[in-house]
């Protein structure tokens, strides 16, 4: 079976299980085209040119490429919803950076599907390789992580990790806010605890 008939059939499962809808949206000619996807109520506008793939695991509940400058220099979306406290889950993506030249800046904003936390680290990630029962990792330098904690009253907490080259993830920060009705200019910063 081709790979687009791989990603088709992971589709229509996800689809008939019920976890995923996906509708297209029409772009006006200064809007880029998105597509609506709706996962276990979470609604987002994610932009055409993302691809969607197979989650990699049952953690995922969808996953999507976003393309670089080359194949080489895409980045990866990753949704998923499980539980934690806040500041845990910002202090665990933290710590999967190496502390050498780590960056990280904090912000919280609030949108109408929620309340929500966005960490943005730069460095030298610890690139889990192998089964996550392992912990074997491989350290990928000028890598950049969004990861956004959304807290949705009635749906549960949602959360969207964006990670891969600097520049890729740089460069599509703005689109990843725009998924789920975010904008940096709304937002404050936040100190974990």
């Amino acid at each position: 079976m081709s790979l687009n008939g791989v990603l088709r059939l992971a589709c229509s499962f996800l689809l008939v299980a019920g976890v995923v809808s996906i509708s297209t949206k029409t772009a006006s000619a200064d809007e880029p085209k998105t597509t609506k996807v709706t996962i276990k109520g979470l609604e987002l506008e994610i932009p055409a040119a993302w691809n969607s793939q197979p989650p990699a695991n049952s953690m995922r509940l969808a996953q999507f490429l976003v393309p670089g400058a080359t194949p080489e220099a895409s980045a990866e979306l990753v949704i998923s919803s499980f539980g934690g406290a806040v500041d845990a889950n910002l202090n665990r993506w933290a710590a999967q950076f190496a502390a050498d030249g780590r960056e990280v800046k904090v912000t919280r904003g609030k949108v109408p599907q929620g309340e929500y936390y966005l960490s943005d680290i730069t460095g030298t990630f610890n690139q889990p390789v192998g089964p996550p029962m392992a912990g074997k990792t491989k350290a990928v330098p000028g890598t950049r992580s969004l990861s956004v904690m959304l807290l949705t009253p009635e749906k549960g907490t949602f959360f969207l990790k964006l990670t891969g080259p600097d520049a890729t993830v740089k460069a599509a920060a703005d689109d990843l806010r725009k998924t789920f009705g975010a904008s940096a200019k709304d937002e404050t910063p936040y100190t974990p605890q």
